[in-house]
């Protein structure tokens, strides 16, 4: 997908996807956007009664728009990006999240929580249904959604003082908030309206970037290869079953060698934490939750006894 030439300031949505929607008057005026994805499905947030809601609801807010949305400043491409200049062959979407990282990196104006862009409406206690986007298919407990009182069934209004008809509507909404504080919520339940403020938790924005294309020069990988352990070597170990633990090969990567990791050395975790699952989830962990440039502690058992070992992430 193509982007150069279009208003940046008009046309701004999730530049990682290969799919997206935006519900629009012949002025250009916006009344919603369908699309989006998370990290398992590039499909499972769309559907064609999501999409088609989706517009009803664009078309009930043309019948009432009075005066069109004006633009703040002035115009901004992808082309206009200093870092663009270096770029060889057609600007794609992903390219725009990458020329502007680049451009602030330049200016030393970069802050790695920029990275959590367009958080799911999840992060904050709500699932919405994909057939009709602005209805609560569940409500996470003990979550922000929860405590604020929205209930699966209700009917969500406005999210951080947007309109929602659809997923790709509420994580616009999310991408606008604050990395900490409360954002306004209103939503309808058997026809009444109801409002409340919805408390941001700490790191509330974080989710899983790994399929993203514009990361892939700042996700890190540990390079570990090597068999899972069986529940009874992990046993013998004095490690729980469910507990994610693999062997290294006797042929060890240039990286982890560097870093005094050995052939027969188990890997139990990173940075003192458990990770429970199967030897994927301890594959993807340091992905999922890290930059390149980090330091991080590699856990380790090595002829029956921890040992913590440092790497810095490449």
């Amino acid at each position: 997908m193509k982007i150069a030439g279009a208003d940046l300031r008009r046309f701004e949505f999730d530049y990682d996807l290969t799919w997206f929607v935006f519900l629009l008057s012949a002025d250009e005026t916006i009344y919603g956007r369908y699309g989006g994805r998370d990290a398992t499905d590039a499909e499972a947030r769309l559907s064609l009664k999501g999409l088609r809601h989706a517009m009803g609801r664009a078309l009930d807010a043309h019948k009432t728009a009075q005066v069109p949305q004006q633009l703040p400043g002035t115009l901004v491409r992808a082309e206009d990006f200093v870092a663009a200049k270096r770029h060889k062959g057609c600007i794609h979407c992903h390219n725009v999240n990458e020329f502007r990282r680049a451009d602030l990196k330049a200016a030393g104006k970069w802050d790695r929580e920029s990275v959590w862009v367009y958080p799911l409406p999840e992060n904050v206690g709500v699932t919405l249904d994909v057939d009709v986007g602005d209805r609560v298919k569940a409500v996470a407990p003990n979550s922000g959604a929860e405590k604020v009182g929205v209930k699966p069934g209700d009917r969500l209004a406005t999210l951080n003082g947007y309109t929602v008809a659809s997923f790709a509507d509420a994580s616009y909404a999310l991408h606008k908030a604050p990395p900490k504080g409360d954002i306004p919520i209103t939503w309808a339940r058997d026809g009444k309206p109801m409002s409340g403020t919805l408390a941001l938790a700490d790191g509330w924005r974080t989710t899983n970037l790994t399929w993203r294309p514009s990361m892939l020069d700042i996700l890190p990988s540990a390079p570990f290869s090597g068999e899972e352990l069986t529940e009874a070597e992990k046993k013998s170990l004095g490690l729980d079953a469910k507990r994610a633990a693999i062997r290294q090969d006797a042929e060890v990567h240039a990286t982890l060698k560097a870093a005094g990791i050995k052939g027969g050395d188990v890997l139990i975790g990173y940075d003192g934490k458990t990770i429970e699952g199967d030897v994927s989830k301890l594959y993807g962990y340091v992905r999922r939750n890290y930059l390149v440039g980090d330091a991080i502690t590699i856990n380790l058992i090595r002829d029956g006894k921890r040992v913590d070992l440092k790497l810095l992430l490449k």
